[in-house]
């Protein structure tokens, strides 16, 4: 069963795959990985390397362009309900780590952490990778992003407090519940991401030589509903910079890692935003920008940089 359901692998990718259990409503899998620090490409190829603890991710947002980089085709579109967890992980890592340092020694690698999956999705407090995964990094002190939209984070403060890089970037692409409820209803609320975010500014106090950033991700931008936006926008104050972006359009490039059918189809659930997406997109910014004169307003690419 395992291996039909893995006919995207190889045939020795297939053998080290396998069912442990199943978490909730994903199935668990594990497999041994050959290489963890993989070179960072495309949107985020200002990093050095991407770090993903796990394949595939639990919160299955109808958006998420990395469904599009499952095993096969039944994957993407069980997408959301299976996950892969890389077991030698933190192993693969120092080797990976220490590969790096004896080519670099003067120089930390920078990694954005994660690229196509969520580093604290909910297996993470089962299995704890990314836990053991951090102490992997300390004594190299790489320039760290954390992509996550998970309060989860919050656990790991006493790890994360010891990093001398660190940007740590919470997705909230909507202001709104009943919004997020269409778009991503597996994911945690948005009052406990902006809790999250505010516990963990308060959590660094100011120490020299120790560079901590904090961002709030609106990407992709969803609608907000008119009688949320202004609160909203209120507590993004808590964050030194906000990142926003369309909606995963295509460009004229190749559709294959652009949005998914689930997400499109919502989208005519509000046409009253989608219908003007560019002057919706415009005036949202423009609102970011008025309330938020001591935030670093970003588009895009540039955005999802430490610096």
């Amino acid at each position: 069963m395992v291996k039909s359901q893995y006919e995207g692998y190889s045939a020795d990718e297939q053998h080290t795959v396998a069912l442990v259990e199943k978490f909730g409503s994903a199935k668990v899998y594990a497999q041994n990985a050959q290489s963890l620090l993989n070179k960072a490409t495309g949107f985020i190829s200002a990093y050095d390397f991407t770090l993903n603890p796990y394949r595939g991710c639990q919160y299955g947002c109808s958006y998420c362009y990395a469904a599009a980089f499952s095993p096969n085709s039944q994957m993407r579109q069980d997408w959301g309900n299976w996950v892969i967890i890389k077991q030698n992980a933190a192993e693969i890592l120092k080797k990976d780590l220490h590969i790096w340092y004896k080519k670099n020694p003067d120089r930390p690698p920078s990694i954005y952490m994660s690229s196509v999956t969520d580093p604290y999705q909910p297996i993470e407090s089962q299995k704890l990778l990314t836990r053991y995964l951090l102490p992997v990094m300390l004594p190299y002190q790489p320039t760290l992003v954390i992509q996550t939209r998970s309060p989860m984070i919050i656990r790991d403060v006493d790890i994360l407090q010891q990093f001398q890089r660190l940007r740590i970037n919470m997705s909230i692409p909507t202001g709104s519940e009943k919004v997020r409820k269409d778009f991503e209803p597996k994911s945690p609320s948005i009052p406990a991401r902006l809790k999250a975010m505010a516990k963990l500014r308060d959590s660094f106090p100011y120490r020299e030589n120790c560079e901590v950033r904090f961002s709030i991700t609106v990407t992709p931008l969803l609608p907000t509903l008119p009688e949320d936006e202004a609160n909203f926008i209120s507590k993004l104050a808590v964050v030194d910079r906000v990142v926003i972006q369309d909606f995963h359009a295509s460009n004229g490039r190749s559709l294959t890692a652009s949005t998914r059918e689930e997400a499109l189809a919502l989208k005519q659930k509000y046409a009253w935003w989608y219908n003007s997406e560019q002057e919706s997109y415009r005036k949202f910014k423009n609102k970011l920008i008025a309330m938020l004169p001591d935030v670093e307003i970003m588009e895009g690419k540039e955005g999802f940089g430490y610096e």
